[in-house]
């Protein structure tokens, strides 16, 4: 039994992104802005969530390309 060649596949690119630090930001600046709203936990999970918000948008922007 013969292997049969693999079809072509187009060149893997990198992403040139990256949107991890902007989750890790968000963690990270969340907490602050909410210890002065009053809830740093609150703030957190906020900062979190907008910053893989913004990931999940560079990540979609750069899957259109």
């Amino acid at each position: 039994m013969s292997a049969s060649p693999e079809p072509d596949r187009p060149p893997h690119r990198p992403s040139g992104s990256a949107g991890g630090v902007l989750i890790a930001l968000g963690a990270l600046i969340g907490p602050v802005a909410g210890l002065f709203a009053g809830s740093a936990t609150a703030g957190f999970l906020v900062g979190t969530g907008a910053g893989a918000a913004l990931a999940t948008a560079m990540w979609l922007r750069a899957q259109r390309r």
